[in-house]
């Protein structure tokens, strides 16, 4: 009876839809068509159409462009390719094209291209953009400058549109010189165009360049939208411009934008007040699932790992489902605390959301478990993946290197040219591995295979991996004159793994040749001057390690605060230099003073150069003692008791003295120590480390 009433009902409807067009203008079929929100509803609107009306150019390019807006490329273009009646008609053409490139249909809009001149059909100031727009998105160059010519030969290279595009094309294709003459040839300009070169300034990381065309362009009067808004507040760097940024915000009514919002909130956490982005997450009405994963992915970039999980908890208490770009926010979180507990927990929470297979997700869990320090439920994720993409491969080799086992990595590295074609992000994983392993003749190998049989051309961050395997290994000097032969100009990763093997090799001449050109490329960088502030405090140069300190604060560089953690039962706990805040802390100096005599009767001889306090030397040494590393260890070796290894997260690169007692310190507990610093894992045992003492 109930079916008999619905079909009843829907013939009611179709002969009441039927009737509506019958009588209907063009302008209402239009109407009903949007009015459509699926595709059943649309193909049933379709059939009636057929039944009742002559279909219209206008109706067709609404039904073509409809079917593509809900995703149903096939029926979009079958709909067109039985377009007999209007078969040269350029606005047909171009909302199939836009159909297509919308729906990432790349390959198929280009051969679409290819058939309009064989059917005369010209191309108009529509054409291009949808055309350059995937050019973009693939990243194809040649045949993006060739599209150009294209524009320019039927007379709209100059065409707002046209050029707008051809702006974001070459800024992602890396010519961002070219997006810059095309901008200041433009006769007439958008705030499209504007916003547009802004980007290009953001995609290519001329940050402050952004930012002085953004005030160039409201100098002229020109009133900023949401798109340049955002564009430029993700140039920003400082905290003196955000506020500015900000103050245009609110004079332009946009500080009510859910994106505009998202962004002023990052913009300032990006430059390091994360108490005012908190401050505006807090003050927001309507949080949507994009706001808290801006905020809580702020918090993990600040190094606020605990901040991030305990506003990630607080999302899901208010029923706020978490999508797959929260979940890699809260695995980056987990990274930084080095959690084996947490990210099992974590990964276990992202099975039950996601039952089918995420690539990027399993992918972040992989390496999640590589930075918590286990190998093993690494390679299981790895080898439990359904599919694995270059991305895959390059972590799983990086995770080897990052351990120290250059040898698993290579082996891995060879299984994986069988299967797929390494790329540029393949090589430095690989490189790096070779480097930390110290494989010197095998990361030569690697490094001339690159061009030779991959056609892969190196990039800086490949000659800096050489830098850094020839500089580890005391080649100090070949390392500079490979640097000196270097086709490219040196980037900052260069001269700063130069600077890095001089700390290891107290070179203090080759140390202050790369600091003359890494304090001018990598000015911002606190670690840069702290590395070569400790080079010469090492070596006993006082004078020259305050001027570099000195420097730095004049600079208005910054510090990063130095910190361990470590994980007992499941409970994370973290420790700064001299702390004083665990309530166990009179027990935890007096078990640390304790072991230090047990190590100083070992051999132990602390290395006060690492200190600039001008300082008594027994202070010094108090000092030292007080570093965060040996803290979280002493208060591991309380809590754990028996258990085997103790395992720490330093966020800084492990201080000299702390990696020489944390030596001493295994080999008189018979403990096993794994601490993960910002540079690599190092694996204390019997008095060694895995890190073969350069690091």
């Amino acid at each position: 009876m109930r079916s008999c009433r619905a079909l009843q009902a829907t013939a009611v409807v179709k002969s009441s839809l039927q009737l509506k067009l019958k009588t209907s203008t063009e302008d209402t079929c239009i109407s009903l068509i949007k009015q459509c929100h699926t595709l059943k509803s649309l193909k049933a609107l379709h059939a009636s159409i057929l039944r009742s009306l002559h279909l219209h150019l206008h109706s067709l390019t609404n039904l073509i462009s409809h079917y593509a807006s809900l995703g149903s490329i096939s029926y979009a273009y079958t709909l067109f390719s039985h377009c007999n009646s209007f078969p040269n008609d350029a606005f047909l053409w171009n909302v199939m094209l836009r159909g297509l490139v919308d729906n990432a249909h790349y390959h198929r809009s280009f051969l679409l291209y290819t058939r309009m001149p064989y059917l005369q059909i010209a191309p108009d100031n529509f054409t291009f953009p949808f055309l350059l727009k995937a050019c973009a998105s693939l990243r194809i160059l040649n045949l993006g400058s060739q599209l150009h010519a294209h524009a320019f030969l039927y007379g709209y290279s100059s065409h707002v549109f046209v050029a707008n595009s051809l702006i974001s094309m070459y800024a992602k294709c890396g010519l961002f010189p070219v997006s810059e003459r095309v901008f200041d040839k433009m006769r007439q300009r958008s705030i499209v165009s504007w916003s547009a070169m802004i980007g290009a300034c953001l995609q290519c990381g001329f940050h402050e360049q952004g930012l002085l065309l953004f005030t160039r362009m409201l100098d002229q009067g020109i009133k900023p939208n949401r798109a340049s808004i955002l564009n430029a507040t993700a140039c920003v760097r400082r905290e003196n411009a955000a506020h500015q940024m900000h103050r245009v915000i609110m004079d332009n009514v946009l500080d009510n934008d859910q994106s505009v919002q998202n962004a002023t909130m990052l913009m300032f956490a990006r430059c390091g007040r994360i108490d005012l982005a908190r401050s505006l997450f807090d003050g927001f009405t309507n949080k949507d699932l994009v706001c808290w994963a801006s905020m809580i992915d702020a918090y993990a970039r600040a190094d606020l790992p605990l901040e991030a999980l305990l506003l990630f908890n607080q999302m899901r208490l208010q029923c706020v489902l978490p999508d797959s770009i929260t979940h890699l926010a809260v695995i980056q979180a987990c990274s930084i605390l080095a959690s084996l507990h947490l990210a099992r927990t974590l990964h276990a929470v992202i099975i039950r959301c996601f039952l089918e297979c995420q690539l990027v997700l399993d992918t972040a869990v992989l390496d999640l478990y590589m930075k918590c320090g286990s190998l093993t439920y690494a390679r299981k994720v790895f080898d439990n993946m359904k599919g694995r993409n270059i991305i895959s491969w390059s972590t799983m080799i990086s995770g080897y290197g990052m351990h120290g086992h250059g040898k698993e990595a290579l082996h891995l590295f060879d299984q994986m040219k069988a299967l797929i074609k390494p790329d540029h992000v393949t090589f430095v994983s690989i490189l790096s591995a070779c480097s930390h392993a110290g494989l010197i003749n095998e990361g030569w190998e690697c490094f001339d295979s690159m061009v030779r049989d991959f056609g892969v051309t190196p990039t800086s961050e490949h000659y800096a991996c050489m830098v850094d395997l020839l500089g580890r290994a005391g080649q100090l000097n070949q390392a500079l004159e490979f640097i000196e032969k270097m086709p490219v100009r040196p980037e900052a990763g260069v001269w700063g793994a130069l600077l890095g093997a001089c700390r290891i090799h107290s070179n203090v001449e080759l140390a202050e040749i790369a600091a003359k050109s890494l304090l001018n490329l990598d000015a911002e960088n606190p670690g840069r001057y702290v590395l070569l502030s400790n080079i010469y405090a090492s070596l006993g140069k006082r004078r020259e390690a305050y001027r570099i300190r000195n420097l730095m604060k004049s600079r208005g560089v910054k510090k990063k605060v130095g910190w361990t953690s470590i994980e007992i039962k499941g409970k994370m706990y973290t420790f700064v230099a001299g702390d004083r805040a665990n309530p166990e802390m009179d027990l935890i100096y007096s078990e640390l003073g304790k072991l230090m005599e047990r190590i100083r009767q070992e051999g132990y001889i602390p290395d006060v150069s690492f200190v600039l306090h001008d300082v008594e030397g027994e202070t010094k040494e108090m000092m030292l003692y007080a570093h965060s590393e040996k803290l979280a260890i002493v208060f591991g070796l309380i809590k754990l008791g028996h258990e085997s290894s103790i395992r720490i997260t330093k966020n800084l690169r492990v201080c000299g003295d702390c990696h020489t007692a944390t030596k001493f310190i295994s080999k008189v507990t018979g403990k096993e120590i794994v601490v993960r610093d910002s540079q690599r894992f190092h694996h204390f045992m019997n008095g060694t480390c895995s890190c073969g003492d350069y690091w």
